[in-house]
């Protein structure tokens, strides 16, 4: 069976995703493209993990704000639901209550799932990078974190590296072995 893909602009997806067929639904436009967003349990487990660090750290460091994964943002024309994110109070001064945040965050952690593509993944890194976001790209399957971070080359970490959070998140760490659940 062969999948029809539909381009629809970026107004036109906002339009679509007030109708009421979409309201439990969560989706992404990638490329053009209306992707639903489905994970699994070990991703979203992994997701949960990375939503519960960073809000204890915003709870210690008050000037940041942090999404869950079904928080979207509009990154270069598109619109991304990260399965977690952060952005600072400097950015955004006050609450978005828009269905995606008009700002890109400062930090979009996103967990591989099965529903990913390649193609997918890579066009989301690349306008992260280019909306100046810092992007932790969490593989289950490898147990590994890519970092990308713009104007720095890419960054692997393993189980026996420490995920640290730079000039972003100053004095944030987390071991790669605490990631990934038995």
């Amino acid at each position: 069976m062969v999948m029809q893909r539909t381009i629809v602009s970026a107004d036109e997806f906002d339009h679509l995703m007030t109708l009421p067929e979409h309201a439990e639904r969560h989706f992404e436009l990638i490329h053009g493209e209306m992707v639903e967003v489905v994970s699994n349990g070990y991703s979203s487990e992994i997701a949960a993990l990375f939503v519960a660090v960073l809000f204890n750290w915003v709870q210690i460091h008050p000037l940041e704000r942090v999404t869950g994964a079904d928080g979207g943002y509009m990154v270069n024309g598109e619109r991304y639901i990260p399965d977690a994110a952060y952005i600072s109070k400097v950015k955004q001064p006050t609450r978005s209550y828009a269905a995606y945040n008009p700002l890109a965050p400062d930090l979009a952690v996103e967990v591989l799932s099965p529903g990913n593509t390649p193609a997918q993944i890579r066009t989301k890194v690349f306008n992260y990078i280019q909306a100046g976001t810092v992007v932790w790209l969490v593989d289950p399957d490898q147990q590994q974190v890519e970092v990308y971070a713009p104007g720095q080359p890419a960054q692997i970490l393993g189980m026996t590296d420490t995920l640290e959070g730079g000039n972003l998140l100053s004095g944030f760490t987390l071991a790669i072995n605490t990631i990934f659940p038995l």
